[in-house]
């Protein structure tokens, strides 16, 4: 299912807040920063995390990956990493949909008040498009969190 609250033409999705099923949890996608943190009422100093939907997408970023670490990005799955404050996932198994096809990344968050749990209601009325498969929306674990750098790799959640 597929659902537009907004009027607005789909050839500006960039400024558009999307609700959909992540590869971890349900969850908000838009490249509009400030538009996510004033539906989560998220403090303008911690930063989103930033989804990309391919490993060529990311390589066209100003993110550096350590040549000592490349391996295991392209083997993650369900896992952010950090890399010198810049949080980042690689989501290969989005859902295939002509609506998020053209976004090289998008910032991502959870689909919830902060410190609350999901609430559909919520959430439909905080989104401008809706994008739900068979399977609906399911509020599942986070993502794996690592640090990495040149010499080791430290797991914060």
């Amino acid at each position: 299912m597929v659902k537009i609250n907004s009027t607005s033409r789909l050839s500006s999705i960039k400024e558009l807040v999307i609700l959909t099923q992540t590869d971890t949890t349900v969850g908000f996608l838009s490249q509009n920063e400030l538009k996510l943190q004033t539906i989560k009422q998220r403090p303008t100093n911690k930063p989103f995390i930033k989804v990309y939907k391919n490993l060529k997408a990311l390589s066209l970023s100003n993110i550096r990956i350590p040549n000592t670490q490349k391996s295991k990005l392209r083997r993650a799955k369900k896992t952010t990493f950090v890399v010198k404050n810049s949080a980042f996932r690689v989501a290969t198994n989005r859902l295939h949909s002509t609506v998020l096809s053209n976004l090289e990344w998008s910032y991502s968050t959870s689909a919830n008040e902060s410190g609350k749990k999901f609430q559909r209601e919520f959430c439909e009325e905080n989104s401008d498009i809706i994008i739900e498969d068979i399977n609906s929306l399911y509020e599942g674990s986070a993502s794996a969190l690592y640090k990495i750098n040149n010499k080791k790799t430290v797991r914060l959640r």
